[in-house]
Order: C-alpha cells, then sequence, then structure tokens
C-alpha cells in the first residue's frame, strides 16, 4: 500500500470516526432536549388521553344513538361539557363545602392520628413554623401556592384544548410522527400506534368507570358509617383512584384520618369499607368493565408509576401507568414479536377492527 493509499484510508476513517461523533452528539443533544421538555410531552400525551376519551365517547353515540359520524364529536364533547356543567351547577355548592370541610377537619384528624401513635400534635409544630417565619417568608410561599394553583390549572385547560384539536383530526398527527421514521418502517409505525391507542382506550374507559363506581361506593360507605362530608372524601377517593396501586392508598388517606378523630370504631369501620370496596372494584367491576384486560405485570407498573413520580413529579405520578401501558405493547410488538420473531399476543392489536367506526387516536 502506498503513501496515498494510506492517506485515503486515514481520510476515510477520520471521516468515518466524525461521523459516528457527530451521530452520538446529536443523540446526546436529542435526549437533553426531551429530557428539558419532558413536562411539556407528559401534557401532550394527557392531550392524546383527551382525545381518546372523546373519541370512545363519540364511537358510542355512532354505535348505539346512530348519530351520523361528522357529527359524532361534536355531540359527544358537547354532552360531556353539559354534563360537567350541570353536575356543577346541581352539587358544585354542597361539594365545595364538603371539600372545605374536610380541608378544615384533617390538621386535627392529623393530630389525633399522631397523638394515638404517641408521637404528639403534629399541626403545633406546623403552626409554630409558620409563627417563625418572616412576613416575606410567608407571602412567599402564599405566592408559590397560588403560583402552583394557577399553573395546574393552565396545565389542565391546555390539555383540554389540544386533545380537543387531535380528536378533530387524529389522522393529522398520526401520519406526521410516522413521517419522522424511514419509508419502509411507515407500517410497522403506524401499526403499533394504532395497538396503542387502541389499548389507551380500553385502558380509559374501563377506568373511568371503575372511578365512578368507586367514588359512588366510597360515598355511600362513609355517609353509613357517620363520617362528616361523605360526598367529598367519596370524590377524592374516586378521583385518585386513577392513578393504580397508590391511587387508592392516597385516597381513602383522608378518611380515615377523619375517621380517626370521629372514633376508633368509626377508623375500623371506615378501614373495613376501604378493603371490601377495593376487592370489589378489583374482582368485580373491573372484569365487567374491561371484556379484554390489560394484563401488564403488576411489578412492572408500580415501578413504572414510582420511577415517572421520582423522574417528572406529579405528571410522571399521573401519566406513570398509561405510559407504562404503551411501553409496554410496543416492546411485545417491536422487540418481541418483530425483532425477536417470538409468537406473542400485543394487547389492542385485534381490536381495532372490532371497537372503532371511527378512526382512533393513537
Amino acid at each position: 500500500m502506498d503513501d496515498q493509499d494510506r492517506s485515503r484510508l486515514g481520510v476515510m476513517r477520520d471521516a468515518e470516526f466524525i461521523r459516528k461523533f457527530l451521530i452520538g452528539l446529536g443523540l446526546l443533544v436529542l435526549a437533553l432536549l426531551l429530557w428539558k421538555l419532558s413536562d411539556v410531552l407528559l401534557l401532550a400525551f394527557g392531550a392524546v388521553l383527551v382525545a381518546i376519551i372523546l373519541h370512545a365517547a363519540a364511537d358510542g353515540l355512532v354505535r348505539y344513538l346512530k348519530v351520523p359520524d361528522r357529527w359524532g364529536l361534536m355531540v359527544a364533547g358537547l354532552l360531556i361539557l353539559v354534563a360537567f356543567i350541570g353536575l356543577g351547577a346541581i352539587f358544585g355548592t354542597q361539594v365545595r363545602a364538603q371539600f372545605s370541610n374536610v380541608v378544615e377537619r384533617l390538621p386535627s384528624a392529623v393530630d389525633n392520628f399522631s397523638k394515638n401513635l404517641g408521637i404528639g400534635p403534629v399541626s403545633d409544630d406546623i403552626s409554630e413554623m409558620i409563627s417563625n417565619a418572616s412576613n416575606g417568608g410567608l407571602a412567599a410561599r402564599l405566592a408559590g401556592i397560588g403560583g402552583t394553583i394557577l399553573d395546574g390549572l393552565a396545565n389542565f385547560l391546555l390539555v383540554v384544548i389540544a386533545g380537543v384539536y387531535i380528536a378533530a383530526d387524529p389522522k393529522l398527527y398520526t401520519r406526521g410522527l410516522v413521517k419522522l421514521f424511514p419509508k419502509k418502517q411507515h407500517e410497522r409505525v403506524e401499526s403499533s400506534l394504532d395497538a396503542s391507542g387502541q389499548v389507551l382506550r380500553l385502558w380509559l374507559t374501563s377506568q373511568l368507570i371503575a372511578m365512578a363506581c368507586v367514588a359512588i361506593l366510597s360515598t355511600s360507605a362513609y355517609w353509613l358509617i357517620g363520617l362528616p362530608s361523605p360526598i367529598g372524601l367519596g370524590l377524592i377517593a374516586g378521583i385518585m383512584d386513577f392513578i393504580p396501586f397508590l391511587g387508592p392508598i392516597l385516597g381513602a388517606l383522608p378518611a380515615i384520618l377523619i375517621a380517626f378523630s370521629v372514633s376508633g370504631e368509626a377508623a375500623l369501620w371506615t378501614m373495613g369499607a376501604v378493603l371490601v370496596i377495593q376487592q370489589i372494584e378489583g374482582n368485580v367491576i373491573q372484569p365487567l368493565v374491561a371484556r379484554s384486560m390489560i394484563s401488564v405485570p403488576p411489578a412492572m407498573a408500580l415501578f413504572a408509576i414510582l420511577v415517572g413520580s421520582i423522574l417528572f413529579g406529579t405528571l410522571g405520578l399521573i401519566f406513570g401507568f398509561p405510559l407504562a401501558i404503551v411501553t409496554y405493547v410496543l416492546v411485545k410488538k417491536l422487540y418481541v414479536r418483530e425483532t425477536l420473531g417470538e409468537q406473542t399476543e400485543v394487547p389492542g392489536e385485534d381490536r381495532g377492527k372490532e371497537d372503532s367506526p371511527q378512526s382512533t387516536v393513537s
């Protein structure tokens, strides 16, 4: 090999090294960008969930009430809006009063519980910390709390509005996402998105029905036990049930703490009611509302929620499980089946043709 060939080979090696270096650097920059935008991406995922809910409601109207396809989504959105406004007008004042009552009673309930454990009144220490804080510090804390609430409301409105836009033309966003991949992979990516959308739709539908049942059962049980503000406590239990595994525990804590402030007997009855309601949900409600259960391994789902909460905070805690569902579907379809060649059933894959007269958001 002469000097010219060696020089040419060296140039080629340098070019290959530079190419690999730039690819690695680009991937690193992309990972950092995604990390910085993680909150935005989670909100976008929440908007997709809203779109799936709207399409599920629209499909039900088209199938059972024979509403024309082109009007299904608009009628579904209007019905949901009217339902929220109607419930707010009928029960808004009572629910607000009961929530306020729960918030007022919680400090004394925590004190009562901590005294029973021999710890002493915890709220006294909190009051002392607040009284020792300077006015500027207290004002800053109050401003921070107010800002957090406003940010939460703004994010909620953003998710809802974006979800409506996605639901209006889901194929537009699906096609745009598919085009980010090489052309020969378009079919695989599109089928994976369809399967993910179907499994999310199935889970969301069953979860919303289960949440409503838990709220009704909890409210009835707390009213029979004699707890104050049973509607507020029941709504907390139903809303928190959206988070699998951890949600039922978090949703039951306010009721149990307030029950201890009433009496030991009420606390025992409340804990028994919580256990019975969770057994009813897991063994009766979920199998009835989900015709094809999503068999995500429980340990994997639990760790997904914990990891999501650690990495992304509240949004990660809320969306950890549905993200785990999507990851589970994609791994089974793209890696286990298509890369390794193993025969495996992919949740949601066979339900797209059965359940969706309209396009389903992926």
